[in-house]
């Protein structure tokens, strides 16, 4: 399997990077600074270090190329002051369209999980004000899949801990996991997705997610 991987620089970009690697399969990292992720631990003919820039068209189609599925961690500034997740979608999708892909896995955020009372998370008088801009452009980013013709998975993690993987989490569908933790190891969160983009699950869902 061939995957391509935007943001495989940041938090989880880079865990999903070494764990593709070490089931076997190709990859395509994409970033601006990607060349800081060859290193002794990665080194290896199965590891392509794209740099590129995820506003360029050109950039992105190529970077697919051989990809037989696609995962977006895209990160950008926390308080919303630059749209690279809302136009960084937006570009991998019409890239993706042009070249006829499917399987896309992307992260999002918790506030775009639908809340109990109807509507999101959110639009909930409750949300806390500090993740609002961020989960707007979350929200621009799902909203944009929502009307592609991909075949997508949309993951709404709660706060992301800078810790590898421990297998112990559990996951739901559009709506909060029961129980929440509210915290999600990064390396957890880059195990999931990859198993998502690999057993095409959550077809057309959101995914919620949580350490237990």
């Amino acid at each position: 399997m061939h995957i391509t991987i935007f943001g495989a620089t940041g938090l989880v970009g880079k865990r999903i990077v070494q764990q593709a690697l070490n089931k076997g399969f190709e990859v395509t990292a994409f970033g601006r600074n990607v060349v800081d992720l060859i290193d002794a631990d990665n080194r290896n003919e199965k590891l392509t270090a794209f740099k590129g820039y995820i506003f360029d068209a050109k950039d992105v189609y190529k970077a697919m190329e051989n990809a037989d599925a696609i995962i977006s961690v895209l990160g950008g500034a926390f308080d919303g002051s630059d749209r690279t997740r809302s136009l960084g979608m937006k570009n991998i999708i019409e890239q993706m369209q042009k070249k006829g892909l499917k399987r896309m896995v992307a992260l999002g955020g918790m506030g775009i999980l639908n809340a109990t009372d109807g509507g999101l998370l959110i639009d909930d008088e409750d949300y806390p004000e500090q993740y609002i801009a961020v989960g707007k452009e979350h929200q621009k980013a799902f909203e944009l899949l929502q009307t592609s013709s991909l075949e997508w998975s949309f993951f709404c993690p709660p706060n992301i801990i800078d810790a590898d993987e421990t297998g112990l989490y559990i996951t739901s569908t559009n709506y909060p996991p029961e129980p929440n933790n509210y915290k999600i190891n990064a390396g957890d969160l880059a195990l999931e997705m990859l198993a998502v983009a690999s057993n095409n699950k959550f077809i057309h869902e959101r995914v919620g997610i949580s350490n237990i």
